[in-house]
């Protein structure tokens, strides 16, 4: 049932605002609106993995989402959403107080080569088209920091930024207020360097006053929290070292799981929930060979900290992928990417597992992850194994933050 407290603000369900997350991954945009509060609608995400782990965790588990009848509760491509779902679409009007989410940045990545053709950087349309058809209150939009560059000619043949035209757009649906601003998740309590840019547009002029409450409540939110405002890699990882213990991986036959001792820093209690030992989900250790672990020894005791290694630099230590960082236990770590070997470990001689990279994304230990771990050949075409799901997605404690402030600030017009 949906009902109106007061002719600007929508909620349902104990008076919770109501959100669409669209392009929603494994669900870390919407694990985080959850913890802050907001009744999920419905949310898009195109694989069937991706949406698996989504829809275990967030409506299994949580009963976050009050999904429409004429919906099914599947894995939703957001073009064939907008062809076949238009007339419903535009039936929320009035329903619906955010809509949230960001297309693939794989077009825009800083981390490896930008595509100016590549078809993914038109779905930022699709969602233009959705904002259009529903018009929701507030929008959020997230993106990598290359959104900000330039790639294709507008409207009048110049060239301009994608991120230039989404917020061009918005305006001209009426959200005039439309602004975008690059963050780094890591004065967020997040513990990696992660920037991205963000979009914030809203029908009553409320953008800088959201963004405003963004930055102003970090500090007491993390207080709240029990939590620091900047978390290291060693804060985040050290109960899950390999030297803790072994156990069999529950879900792959030949592979090691890591089992954890109890958690000694404040980033580790509220991760964990102040569970004791146990052994998180996926936490599966790769099985290196001599040669590997002997490069990555070599790599732990010689190479600098969060800097990429590649070109003639990876034959001083026998490295032949084409690049990898050593991370620094005492810092953030560098942006976690999709790609395992990417990252060698701050003390042990090995890749990181799915479960430390969700933990540098600040998924809680409770949150598990579904489909294959990793992929390769003309499979990555179609599938998202568990290291790009973590990868791709938002991280909770940021969207947490994000949606505590869009709330607070709706409650007060």
């Amino acid at each position: 049932m949906i009902v109106k407290v007061k002719p600007d603000l929508v909620v349902r369900n104990g008076q919770k605002p109501v959100y669409v997350d669209l392009f929603a991954g494994c669900g870390g945009l919407s694990t985080g609106f959850h913890m802050a509060g907001w009744q999920g609608f419905f949310a898009i995400e195109r694989n069937p993995s991706a949406f698996l782990t989504l829809k275990s965790n967030l409506m299994d588990k949580k009963n976050h989402f009050d999904w429409p009848a004429w919906l099914s509760t599947s894995h939703w491509d957001i073009k064939e959403l907008l062809a076949t779902k238009a007339e419903e679409l535009s039936k929320l009007r009035g329903t619906v107080d955010l809509i949230a989410g960001g297309p693939p940045c794989q077009g825009f990545s800083m981390a490896g080569r930008r595509r100016e053709a590549d078809q993914r950087n038109k779905l930022i349309f699709s969602y233009l088209k959705v904002v259009e058809l529903i018009r929701p209150r507030a929008i959020v939009f997230e993106n990598v920091r290359g959104f900000t560059m330039k790639f294709e000619a507008n409207s009048e043949g110049e060239e301009e930024a994608y991120s230039n035209q989404v917020i061009h757009h918005l305006q001209e649906l009426g959200y005039k207020d439309a602004e975008g601003k690059i963050i780094n998740m890591s004065d967020y309590g997040v513990p990696q360097q992660r920037h991205r840019y963000i979009v914030i547009a809203t029908l009553e002029s409320l953008a800088d006053s959201i963004f405003a409450m963004l930055d102003g409540q970090r500090t007491s939110f993390l207080a709240e929290k029990g939590m620091l405002q900047r978390n290291t890699a060693k804060s985040a990882l050290s109960d899950l070292e390999e030297r803790h213990g072994l156990i069999d991986c529950s879900d792959s036959p030949r592979f090691f799981s890591g089992v954890t001792r109890q958690p000694t820093t404040k980033f580790q209690r509220y991760i964990r929930h102040n569970h004791a030992r146990h052994a998180p989900d996926s936490h599966r250790f790769v099985n290196h060979t001599k040669d590997s672990i002997k490069v990555f020894r070599k790599m732990l005791a010689k190479a600098p900290r969060n800097k990429t290694i590649a070109g003639d630099e990876r034959l001083h230590y026998g490295l032949k992928k084409r690049s990898a960082k050593v991370l620094d236990p005492n810092q953030p770590t560098p942006t976690i990417t999709t790609i395992p070997d990417d990252f060698i470990h701050y003390s042990e001689p090995r890749v990181m597992t799915v479960r430390e990279c969700a933990r540098l994304q600040t998924f809680p230990d409770w949150y598990e992850f579904k489909g294959p771990y990793t992929t390769g050949g003309n499979r990555r075409l179609h599938e998202t194994p568990r290291y790009t799901q973590v990868g791709n997605a938002v991280p909770p404690l940021f969207a947490e933050q994000i949606g505590l402030a869009i709330k607070r600030i709706l409650h007060h017009v």
